[in-house]
């Protein structure tokens, strides 16, 4: 421990130093922006019982491409997004080292853009229509509150729009990159009624990829309307498109890596994978004082998500009568709604009184990948179903304050999941899978809060959550029958403490961390083009984390972030003894959970000359991962230097900048497929790498 705790300070310690100095200098402390993400009411960081992070609009897009969470989000500890140089599977986000296991898509965290959901009623959720150069920030919520927001055990990443001014304005960027990446983006936003105004942003992203077979086209668009009605209460309309098409390269195994970092798998060559999304998104918020301490908020949703990808699961595996083939075309369509009620009850008591209601019904077809000797086309059918997943929530909290320097909250959330399906591909050798599987659970925490002095506060929390499996995880059972897997939800317990300050110059956070969780979901099994899995016994993860901003001298600052984090199996899990399982023991205790690092830091020292010049210097850290639960494959250790500047003219409408990653060309594993059945675990990262952009914002009156 003492061991982990030193490597964990060590970000920090260059600059504590010249803090203690600085810090004499009294000057009027800067008020710290409003969260909402923990206690869904306005209080500042230094009121909130629970481990939450903000990033404003500068750090989302100042000196960067504004293309991916992996930019920003590293900075803050505990959370993990890891770039796999593959846009046909999205980036890997996890916190706390929940959500690492998915192999597309996001798992175990919660997401949402603008108060709107971007997780599905199974826990299966996306980033990819994120349109980052309209943000104004995002709340990073770490630990237990997150069960409060249902389906999920790590957290909840919260996404929201810059809203539009008052006087109209209209916004151009591009920039160019390594590896033919580029992207172009234009916004105009300004007022369109007395109490109303749009905004619109518009942009289109591309690049050849770093490895072979690895290009992509992203287009993407929001639009935001957003206005006050005559009593006092706030609304919004927010739309959002993706198109999305990306060649996928696949993982690749340690003897082809050592060959050729830049290659792709044989299979993505020979069946010519990809993958194409097109989605489409409206949602609209609503919050009104209904009388004296009274407010009554509502949120609805609807949109439509369509993919369709090839695989290169090979022609003789297809051949099983139980193969699905190796095409997807999946059409979903989800929508949902949000009900609340808050309370003011008197000046040191409110409550918050909620009901949700999420559903995705979608068709699932499957094909085979070849047409005789041809491969990488549609083939013949070999999956046709009809899949439903709905929620069905309600939620209670409670923030009190019964002394000036005392804040209790706590809340309830009952959840009830339920699974339908309807197998329509019925053949012999291949059984009715139709199926009904029901998850239900009431999720508990709370959270003390003591306020040591107007800069410092102390806070400790825990709670339960619960995960379902996805319908992915649903669709085939280890013992071969027909029907969903009889999987249990993952549950598990949480246990956090925190420190937080905030001094006229330094400000930081330190957060303790345990969460056990009984029936994990891992990979039991991958036979005749179906992944199998199974609940493990139990597994535990603990940690800390830091966060330090510094004002070192009146054009100096230092930001460092660290994360400790010991995640294991703390039981054998033995394999099922029923085909396609084999005999024996598929994970033994104490090996660690694949794809979490034990250590990470992140720094940052930044120069300004006044509102016009930006240098900045960036650090990365991290430790060795592993790739698999037998712990034999594992991405190694390494740290990464980046450099880059900013600079503002004509009055500071235009903004030019540059930026290079990976300074020392490191040759660097980026991401792993965690268990991928072939070996294939690896992603690797790109040597060093040069992006330009140019932005042009300007008022039009």
């Amino acid at each position: 421990m003492t061991h982990a705790l030193r490597w964990l300070l060590l970000p920090a310690l260059a600059g504590l130093g010249a803090a203690a100095g600085v810090c004499a200098q009294e000057t009027p402390v800067q008020l710290e922006p409003l969260v909402v993400t923990a206690t869904r009411q306005p209080l500042p960081r230094l009121d909130v019982p629970a481990a939450i992070s903000v990033l404003d609009a500068g750090d989302l897009r100042g000196g960067r491409a504004a293309l991916s969470l992996a930019e920003s989000l590293p900075r803050i500890p505990g959370v993990v997004v890891r770039e796999r140089q593959n846009q046909a599977q999205d980036v890997q986000l996890s916190i706390r080292g929940f959500g690492t296991r998915a192999s597309f898509g996001v798992r175990g965290v919660r997401l949402y853009a603008d108060g709107i959901p971007a997780t599905m009623p199974d826990g299966q959720g996306q980033v990819s229509h994120f349109l980052l150069p309209a943000a104004e920030r995002i709340e990073v919520l770490r630990g237990p509150f997150s069960v409060l927001y249902g389906n999920s055990s790590g957290g909840v990443v919260s996404v929201f729009s810059e809203a539009p001014p008052a006087v109209a304005e209209a916004g151009a960027e591009g920039l160019a990159g390594s590896d033919g990446l580029w992207r172009a983006s234009a916004s105009w936003r300004g007022p369109v009624a007395a109490s109303a105004g749009l905004r619109l942003d518009v942009q289109r992203a591309a690049a050849d990829g770093y490895r072979r077979h690895s290009a992509w086209r992203r287009d993407g668009a929001q639009l935001q309307l957003r206005g006050q009605t005559s009593r006092g209460g706030e609304w919004t309309v927010l739309g959002n498109h993706l198109d999305l098409a990306a060649d996928d390269p696949q993982g690749l195994s340690a003897a082809q890596l050592a060959g050729d970092r830049r290659a792709s798998s044989q299979g993505a060559l020979l069946f010519d994978t990809r993958k194409t999304v097109s989605q489409q998104q409206l949602g609209a918020r609503f919050a009104q004082p209904v009388g004296e301490g009274h407010e009554l908020a509502l949120v609805a949703y609807t949109g439509r998500r369509q993919t369709f990808q090839v695989l290169s699961i090979p022609v003789f595996v297809q051949a099983s009568p139980t193969s699905g083939g190796g095409v997807i075309d999946l059409d979903r369509d989800y929508r949902g709604f949000d009900a609340r009620w808050r309370w003011q009850a008197t000046d040191t008591l409110s409550l918050v009184l909620g009901a949700s209601q999420e559903r995705a019904d979608e068709t699932r077809l499957g094909f085979e990948n070849f047409i005789g000797s041809q491969l990488g086309v549609v083939g013949a059918l070999r999956r046709d179903e009809d899949n439903a997943v709905r929620s069905d929530d309600v939620y209670l909290q409670a923030d009190w304050q019964p002394a000036e320097r005392w804040r209790f909250n706590g809340g309830l959330r009952s959840s009830r999941v339920r699974f339908d399906s309807l197998d329509r591909y019925v053949r012999p050798g291949n059984p009715d899978d139709s199926g009904t599987r029901r998850y239900s659970r009431v999720s508990p925490v709370v959270g003390v809060l003591y306020r040591a002095s107007e800069r410092t506060s102390l806070y400790a929390n825990a709670g339960r959550g619960f995960e379902t499996p996805t319908f992915a995880e649903l669709a085939y059972r280890s013992d071969g029958a027909s029907g969903l897997n009889d999987l249990a939800p993952a549950l598990s317990r949480h246990v956090e403490f925190g420190l937080r300050w905030q001094q006229a110059r330094w400000q930081g956070d330190v957060a303790l961390f345990q969460a056990t969780t009984t029936d994990e979901l891992v990979v039991a099994a991958s036979q005749g083009g179906r992944t199998v899995f199974d609940n493990a016994g139990l597994t535990r993860r603990r940690g800390a984390e830091l966060s330090l901003a510094l004002e070192l001298a009146p054009a100096w600052s230092l930001a460092a972030s660290a994360t400790w984090l010991d995640a294991r199996y703390r039981r054998d899990v033995p394999a099922c003894d029923t085909p396609p399982c084999a005999d024996g023991l598929r994970i033994e205790a104490g090996r660690r959970l694949p794809g979490i690092a034990t250590r990470m830091a992140w720094a940052e020292l930044r120069w300004q000359a006044g509102e016009r010049t930006d240098l900045w210097l960036e650090a990365r850290a991290s430790s060795r991962f592993y790739a698999n639960d037998a712990n034999s494959a594992a991405a190694p250790g390494h740290a990464l230097l980046g450099l880059g500047a900013e600079q503002r003219f004509g009055n500071g409408r235009w903004t030019a900048w540059a930026r290079i990653d990976n300074l020392a060309d490191r040759q660097v594993i980026g991401s792993v497929i965690v268990n991928e059945g072939n070996g294939r675990y690896f992603e690797p990262a790109p040597g060093r790498t040069f992006m330009l952009g140019l932005r042009l914002d300007s008022p039009l009156q």
